[in-house]
């Protein structure tokens, strides 16, 4: 009997509230079950710790980049996977991460700037498109559930 192909994911996280993580926890609960047939997640640090992101089918990213290490990894996601899907506000308009981006230098105060000087932060926080070709995005703080689980079928559909 041939095995079906499952559906390679990878569930990443950078600038934001992880609220978005938080919600596919909770879908979890509901559809484990029958995505662990069809799913390998190969990255799910909110879950698992061996991780890799390597052949990826889907990478799901929640969160704005606000950092080049962070452009960086997403760069890197980017090339391991044949989709990625912006999660989250954060991720696909940039907001509410990139409201430092409209501070006006008399509103940079020495602890702003004391932060934005010791830590690794870009000038400005972009959202995901600004940096990768994004295939899908699922809009809201947090995520829409409801086209959360329609993007995980067109891609159950696509690769499994």
């Amino acid at each position: 009997m041939e095995k079906k192909k499952k559906l390679v994911v990878g569930w990443f996280s950078f600038s934001c509230s992880e609220d978005s993580t938080i919600l596919f926890t909770e879908l979890l609960n509901e559809h484990l079950d029958e995505w662990k047939k069809v799913i390998e997640f190969r990255h799910l640090k909110t879950l698992k710790s061996n991780n890799s992101i390597e052949g990826l089918d889907v990478a799901f990213v929640e969160g704005a980049i606000a950092s080049p290490t962070q452009e960086k990894e997403l760069k890197k996601i980017r090339e391991n996977c044949k989709s990625l899907v912006a999660i989250g506000s954060c991720a696909c308009t940039g907001t509410p991460s990139n409201c430092r981006n409209k501070l006006v230098p008399e509103e940079v105060n020495y602890k702003i700037s004391w932060y934005l000087s010791n830590f690794d932060y870009s000038k400005e926080v972009k959202k995901l498109a600004d940096i990768v070709k994004v295939d899908d995005e699922v809009n809201g703080c947090p995520m829409n559930a409801e086209v959360f689980l329609k993007i995980m079928d067109k891609y159950l559909k696509k690769y499994a």
